[in-house]
């Protein structure tokens, strides 16, 4: 399984049709939440992901304090293959390079609340009650990297 981390100018055309497939048929498809996906951030986005010779096997995207809240942010957070570790692997990828990349201290995500444990096992904390985000119940999660919590 190969890491590749790229800004949106690096993206190859097919590596950007692949990544914004993926997104599409898992969020908006398999979720049937019909919302906005392109939402404009990617540009300004890292993208990361894991990748074997079928394909992307796990994405998500981080970005810089400014770009979506005052936080670095993690987002688009999605394993292909449910349950294999996948899904915490990315995760952990994603925060070492939220930390070399944009010297975050603090990550924030809004968490699909059935993938919660996820994302608390990895140290992220709940700091809001659930949300409905387009249909879907979220919570807002807050990872400090500081060691004061």
């Amino acid at each position: 399984m190969e890491l590749l981390v790229k800004s949106f100018a690096e993206l190859s055309t097919r590596e950007l049709y692949d990544l914004l497939r993926l997104r599409v048929d898992v969020f908006v498809v398999e979720q049937r939440c019909p919302y906005p996906e392109l939402d404009g951030w990617d540009q300004a986005a890292l993208h990361v992901w894991l990748q074997d010779d079928t394909g992307i096997q796990a994405y998500l995207r981080i970005m810089d304090r400014g770009v979506s809240g005052e936080y670095v942010t993690i987002g688009r957070v999605i394993a292909v293959k449910r349950r294999q570790g996948l899904g915490s692997r990315i995760l952990a990828e994603g925060v070492r390079l939220a930390r070399e990349r944009f010297g975050a201290e603090q990550i924030y995500l809004e968490a699909q609340v059935y993938a919660r444990t996820l994302y608390e096992k990895q140290g992220f904390r709940a700091i809001s009650g659930p949300f409905l985000e387009d249909g879907i119940p979220h919570v807002k999660m807050l990872l400090d990297l500081t060691g004061s919590t």
